[in-house]
């Protein structure tokens, strides 16, 4: 057995590839899934913008 990646075989380095593969599908594969099967309803909500505001007088102190 190798612990090195340096001294590694070929067929090791092979082996680190194919379960990175593995791993990265299985991975997406679960992300599409939850993705497709979430049953939330996306709505837009639209807020229309009132009538400008004038503040003449206010309670909070200036710290100068």
């Amino acid at each position: 057995m190798n612990h090195s990646i340096h001294s590694a075989d070929r067929a090791t380095h092979l082996k680190i590839v194919v379960m990175a593969l593995v791993a990265g599908i299985a991975v997406a594969g679960f992300a599409l899934s939850a993705h497709v099967s979430s049953d939330y309803a996306q709505t837009a909500r639209v807020l229309k913008a009132g009538k400008p505001v004038v503040l003449t007088s206010s309670d909070t102190s200036i710290v100068r």
